[in-house]
């Protein structure tokens, strides 16, 4: 087929434009992402090759392979790996947009503007888009290419990074990928002479040196020659010598003693295996013997990422049977609410042609996930007890992960509440802080029946809420759950310490002491004396209401909304609502307080006529005012804007 030319996506120019006139100021990263390519290209081959060892081509002898050529001024990197098809070539380099290439842009944006600058740490492998890096040091890129199996035909790309590449046919000899990097003249002299084997091996050892395929180069070196004895011959001309050398140690790191590892290089290990650009949170490197014998490297990354609650994020851990790697992102280790744990897995136990139907029956993996289980959720709650300030900073980037296990625990077991519920934080009315279960506990007054808990988007709503003055009159704290996931994990949870949950917007307010006894009966009074009334409020408002009752936990405002103890609270309802599935809905029940000055006017129109138009619009005005209190809108604005007008005129 004959050459042809393509024009990249928009977001790909606007890329390589970057990446042309680097803002990065550690240009030296190409190197690594091009060899963490290579490796992943020959992951995918030994994957494939599990099931089909034709694909092998009669080589099973995997490497990468770097060629500087200071005469023409290009560096190659070759592997033999996967390969890629014609059609492969243009999904996977002509175009990035399932690289996360918008997300990327958006970060980097962000980091120059904190640094005010450039930034000061690396992004590019972080959105998969690591190729493009190549870019940075390069005139022209040109690949070379053909796809395991397909031994007919292998496909040439090359670009100048000015907004157009070609294609064309060519032909290679064995599977895998060539990159060819045309280095601009800046990059093949002094320190960064991407052409010198010195500057090549210092970069393969900082940055690869874990990579565990090999990495290899011929390195030639001069020497002077020696006699018979080994002495040096003076005056005879240097000999030229050309070794063939393996670059990487290729030692994985989690086979080696803890007490020898330095953070830096547990920091560089998951930079390096799973693109992370800051220290971990949490490591945590466990070797096991007994029953399933295994080694784990697990970490949890200092930042969620930005799609970890998105349908396209891809948990799960990676899986090596005697260091060799079988399978990549095993959903089936860890429970979903460990989902941002990244690492790996090794164990000679697990069957390096083991497939994914029969992983979900392994007792082994089975065996090995609920040790890792324990032991990370262990580790979390000494983090809670010993560094709470740690802990909060864990909180802030996954709580939410471990509230949606709660609420998803409903399918997977009663023992995930168990297992989370100590490990909960919620915003308190005390102290304007983070609090946990366990503490809301140890601090109820004697009496205190349940642990009560308001909704919102934000803090200050609550604070203002009608149905908090009389909890904030007798001191009661109050859960503040501010994230619309949270409800639903303590209504799953249920029960804490043996005492109930109770939201102060639905059902009674049961205090249980004698001064709320006797504003009981008092209310009970009220309402039998005002009985009319309230049936011709509800019948006034018609369906939109459940109920009208005489409010016992209100204050100085005039009226709340609440919900029915059953069925789903008021906050619910919205979130269901947003989530377009409007089938549950709260039942609503308004409250009027008999205390507030409004209460005697409602009473004043009422004896003047239930079926006039003012008693009419009192009731209409007193249920929109308790709905926008909750933050929902009335169902006509304008119509209640004019009744609110015309009341005002009067």
């Amino acid at each position: 087929m004959a050459k042809e030319t393509f024009e990249f996506q928009a977001e790909t120019k606007q890329l390589l434009e970057l990446m042309i006139h680097s803002i990065y100021t550690n240009r030296e990263i190409f190197l690594r992402e091009l060899i963490s390519n290579a490796s992943d290209a020959i992951d995918k081959l030994h994957f494939e090759s599990l099931t089909n060892r034709d694909i092998l081509e009669g080589n099973e002898n995997y490497e990468i392979f770097l060629v500087p050529d200071k005469d023409s001024k290009t560096l190659t990197i070759s592997d033999n790996g996967i390969g890629m098809s014609r059609a492969e070539v243009v999904e996977n380099i002509g175009t990035i947009a399932k690289s996360g290439t918008k997300a990327f842009m958006e970060q980097l944006a962000k980091a120059k503007e904190e640094s005010g600058g450039a930034p000061d740490k690396d992004l590019i492998g972080q959105f998969g888009v690591g190729f493009y890096s190549a870019f940075m040091v390069a005139e022209r890129v040109t690949i070379v290419t053909r796809r395991a199996g397909e031994t007919q035909q292998a496909t040439r790309w090359e670009s100048a990074g000015d907004g157009s590449y070609t294609i064309e046919d060519a032909e290679k000899e064995s599977r895998g990928t060539t990159v060819t990097i045309h280095l601009a003249k800046e990059f093949t002299e002094g320190e960064t002479d991407y052409t010198d084997t010195f500057v090549l091996e210092s970069l393969v050892k900082k940055y690869s040196d874990y990579v565990r395929y090999p990495i290899r180069m011929n390195v030639t070196t001069e020497e002077m020659p020696r006699d018979d004895e080994g002495k040096i011959i003076e005056g005879a001309e240097k000999i030229k010598k050309t070794e063939l050398r393996t670059l990487n140690s290729m030692q994985p790191l989690w086979t080696r003693a803890k007490s020898e590892i330095k953070p830096e290089e547990y920091n560089d290990f998951f930079r390096d295996q799973f693109h992370e650009w800051e220290a971990p949170m949490e490591v945590f490197h466990t070797k096991a013997e007994g029953t399933v014998e295994y080694t784990a490297l697990l970490e949890i990354p200092a930042r969620a990422p930005f799609n970890l609650y998105q349908a396209d994020y891809e948990p799960g851990i990676q899986l090596y049977s005697r260091h060799v790697f079988i399978m990549d992102k095993c959903k089936d280790l860890l429970p979903d609410y460990l989902r941002f744990v990244k690492g790996l897995v090794d164990s000679p136990d697990l069957s390096l042609n083991i497939s994914r139907e029969l992983l979900q029956q392994s007792r082994e993996l089975k065996t090995i996930g609920r040790a890792l289980e324990k032991n990370i959720l262990k580790a979390l709650g000494k983090k809670l007890d010993k560094n709470r300030e740690d802990y909060e900073k864990f909180w802030e980037q996954y709580g939410r992960a471990l509230k949606i296990g709660i609420y998803n625990s409903m399918y997977s077991g009663r023992d995930t509440v168990d297992k989370l519920k100590d490990l909960l934080l919620f915003h308190s009315s005390k102290e304007g802080k983070l609090v946990s279960l366990k503490e809301y506990a140890e601090r109820m007054p004697e009496g205190q029946k349940s642990i009560y808990y308001a909704t919102a988007k934000d803090q200050t709503t609550i604070e203002q809420l009608p149905q908090m003055e009389q909890l904030r009159e007798r001191g009661l704290e109050v859960l503040f759950l501010l994230d619309p996931v949270d409800e639903f994990a303590i209504e799953t949870v249920r029960e804490y310490d043996g005492k109930n949950f109770h939201s102060i917007s639905r059902g009674d307010l049961d205090l249980g002491d004698a001064e709320s006894e006797a504003a009981k009966k008092e209310t009970e009074d009220i309402a039998k004396a005002n009985d009319d009334l309230i049936k011709d409020v509800k019948e006034a408002i018609g369906d939109k209401v459940a109920e009208v009752k005489i409010s016992q936990r209100l204050r100085s405002s005039a009226v709340c909304l609440v919900a029915d103890e059953a069925g789903p609270s008021l906050s619910m309802e919205q979130t269901f609502a947003e989530m377009n599935n409007p089938m549950f809905k709260a039942r609503r029940i308004l409250e009027i307080n008999p205390h507030h000055e409004l209460f005697a006017k409602l009473q004043q129109v009422h004896a003047a006529g239930k079926d006039s138009e003012e008693f009419k619009d009192y009731c209409d005005l007193l249920y929109t005012q308790a709905l926008l209190i909750e933050g929902i809108l009335p169902e006509n604005p304008v119509a209640f804007a004019q009744k609110l007008a015309k009341m005002m005129a009067k």
